[in-house]
């Protein structure tokens, strides 16, 4: 069965009877345009066929009871009457709720099932996947106005202050905004969007590690930090106001690692607006080489990588066919993405899961995907 039956399956042996709907988030791999977010720079993800599923019916009052297949627990809350409680996937429900009401949006109740298969602490965005499902199922049931940017501003918001992580704004963003087809250039200042359709005769391959990303907090703030130091230096807001000119003409009065990290952000703006480029262009040779780049860029400057992600990066770069590879996510573990002319995708996947596995002793999961629509209802 589809994972759309699966949950309409556990709402019935849940709750009885049938849902009113069923909406759908998905998850996302990011091409290229890494550690910019919070830098104000600009992304290109895509949104995968890998979604969070929620059967909803509609219950009116202030109660949302909800049932996950993939934790095995329930949950209910009163959206009058909630509070944070602990770490907990219910939490991102809440967090969204939050945000809406904050918006003096009024709510209604609902009861539901969720189920999704966006693999979790992967880098593909299963939060964010959530957060949206949950907007989406929320704008359905209180029938109000779904505009996809405010709405993925909430899903961030739920997760910034709600649960705590201090996420950009690209994977909400990329949940709720995607068009089928195409990746979405994002200007993370602005918050402005473009769609670019995916060249023809070329795959996207996400190639999961099997190691999960202790994203330590403590890296991440500390690469913020350095990140804010090089911006503030050269007396802008953002490093993404700073040109590559005006880098190098200044880049070695930088303490050593600042500058590694600022070269990284700086030179990721310029290879995601040229890899966009590429795209309208269908030139797959030019944005197989900007995706080298961009994993070297982040292997040795900004140094968010770990050896498994480059080892599954070498292995897929040297697979007849493979134009380009890289880790994607914040780093430390998760997947690698991969670009791949078609025709070569089977052999592909057959050689990089056994080599990775030769190599590593691990059982990677490597799949092919394709660019979907953001959150729908079905």
């Amino acid at each position: 069965m589809s994972i759309e039956q699966d949950v309409v399956s556990l709402f019935h042996e849940t709750y009885g009877g049938e849902p009113d709907i069923v909406v759908r988030a998905p998850g996302r791999v990011n091409l290229i345009g890494e550690h910019t977010d919070y830098n104000g720079g600009f992304v290109l993800p895509m949104a995968i066929n890998r979604a969070m599923y929620i059967a909803v019916r509609y219950m009116g009052g202030e109660m949302v009871e909800l049932v996950s297949g993939d934790f095995h627990h329930s949950a209910k809350f009163n959206l009058n009457d909630f509070e944070y409680q602990n770490p907990h996937w219910c939490e991102y429900i809440k967090g969204v709720a939050h945000a809406l009401k904050q918006r003096g949006l009024p709510l209604k109740g609902w009861e539901g099932a969720m189920m999704g298969n966006v693999p979790r602490g992967s880098g593909l965005s299963s939060s964010a996947a959530l957060e949206l499902a949950a907007a989406k199922a929320f704008s359905e049931v209180s029938d109000f106005n779904w505009d996809p940017v405010d709405m993925a501003v909430v899903g961030q918001e739920a997760e910034n202050n709600w649960v705590g992580v201090n996420c950009g704004i690209m994977d909400q963003m990329i949940s709720s905004c995607a068009q089928a087809g195409h990746a979405y250039l994002l200007d993370c200042r602005s918050l402005e969007g473009q769609q670019v359709p995916l060249p023809e005769g070329l795959k996207i391959v996400i190639l999961d590690t099997a190691t999960r990303r202790g994203l330590v907090d403590s890296a991440y703030n500390e690469r913020r930090e350095q990140c804010e130091e090089a911006a503030a230096f050269f007396g802008c807001e953002l490093l993404r106001d700073v040109s590559p000119e005006q880098f190098e003409a200044r880049a070695e009065e930088l303490p050593e690692l600042t500058r590694k990290r600022a070269r990284h952000v700086i030179t990721e703006d310029v290879r995601t607006l040229a890899a966009a480029e590429a795209m309208r262009k269908g030139d797959g040779e030019t944005l197989g080489r900007l995706m080298d780049e961009s994993h070297i860029s982040l292997r040795d400057d900004f140094e968010v990588s770990n050896d498994a992600l480059n080892r599954m990066v070498a292995i897929a770069r040297s697979q007849p066919g493979c134009l380009g590879a890289r880790m994607t996510g914040a780093g430390f573990g998760g997947c690698a993405v991969a670009l791949v002319k078609e025709g070569f995708e089977d052999a592909f996947t057959e050689t990089v899961v056994a080599r990775y596995k030769e190599e590593s002793g691990l059982e990677p999961a490597v799949y092919v995907t394709e660019a979907t629509q953001g959150a729908m209802r079905l």
